[in-house]
Order: structure tokens, then C-alpha cells, then sequence
């Protein structure tokens, strides 16, 4: 059996602790990242902005996000994200074509945003989908997309390198 890293306790870490009051439930990737007490709280206020409000609506975030966690077949923020993506108005039959690649279903732009993000999860590069990027969303927009994408892919491979699994 693989060796688990063990997730901090909410009761020795004020910050976690007011996290997960906040949201009601134990956070895994919380848990396991306040190893690091002072990266878990950078982490946040980071995420907060790259996620939170902006010039990209968050439909499109959440298509970028889950076209990485799909891409990386990482779980736990497949998980997550399923269910924010819903709430941004994501369907279930686009969640599906999402997951097999099937972009085709997606307006123009979308499908830009969605083939931008599995791109750069492969190559790190996106050399093939920027220029179409560019067709559809300002200079700001496009840092804004990519900056999901680079946060998609960090959670994916910390998730994934450490076998975090969504919460029951």
C-alpha cells in the first residue's frame, strides 16, 4: 500500500480551522497542504484571485479547469470542479463531452478556452490553440485563462502526486 502523507490536524492550525468552518467539511487538499502551514496560506488568497472574480466569466474558468483535471485524470479536482462547473451553468452533457474530448458541442470561444487549456496540460506550451485564443478574448483575458489552466495543472499534480482523494 502506498505510503499516505499525513493531513494536518484543524485543531493545531487556526488557519485551516477557519477554512473548513467556513465551508462546513474537512478539506483534504487543505489538510494535506497546512503540512506547510505558511504555502496553505499563500495558497488561498492566490487561488481566491486567479478563480474569483474577473474579466473571464466563470463558466469559462470552469471549462478551463476541468478541461486540465480531465486531461491529468486527477479526481480530486475533477470532483470539485464537476460540481463548481455546474453552479456556472455547465450542463451535464458538455460535462461529458468535456471529459472525452469532444469540444466540437462548445460555442467557438469555449471551444477555444477548452483546447487552450488541454494543450498547455500536454505540452506546456499551447503553440497549436494561442492564436485561436486571441480571436476571441482581450490580452487580460488570456492571462486570466492561462493563469486557471497553470492553477489546474499545480493542484492537479500536487492531488495526483500525493493520491488525494475527494471526500466521501
Amino acid at each position: 500500500m502506498p505510503t499516505a502523507v499525513k493531513m494536518a490536524d484543524p485543531a493545531t492550525n487556526p488557519f485551516l480551522a477557519s477554512l473548513e468552518s467556513k465551508s462546513g467539511r474537512a478539506n483534504h487538499f487543505y489538510r494535506t497542504m497546512a503540512n506547510r502551514p505558511e504555502i496553505l496560506e499563500s495558497f488561498v488568497p492566490l487561488y481566491g484571485v486567479v478563480m474569483g472574480k474577473g474579466t473571464v466569466d466563470r463558466r469559462v474558468k470552469e471549462l478551463a479547469y476541468l478541461a486540465c483535471s480531465y486531461a491529468n485524470e486527477c479526481a480530486y479536482c475533477t470532483s470539485v470542479h464537476v460540481a463548481a462547473g455546474r453552479k456556472a451553468g455547465i450542463s451535464d452533457e458538455e460535462m461529458q463531452a468535456l471529459q472525452t474530448a469532444q469540444e466540437h458541442v462548445f460555442p467557438a470561444p469555449e471551444r477555444a478556452v477548452i483546447l487552450y487549456a488541454r494543450e498547455l496540460t500536454q505540452t506546456a506550451a499551447a503553440d497549436e490553440t494561442r492564436d485561436e485564443l486571441f480571436e476571441h478574448f482581450t490580452d487580460e483575458q488570456v492571462v486570466e485563462i492561462t493563469l486557471v489552466a497553470a492553477m489546474a495543472n499545480f493542484t492537479n499534480r500536487f492531488n495526483n502526486g500525493l493520491s488525494l482523494q475527494p471526500e466521501a
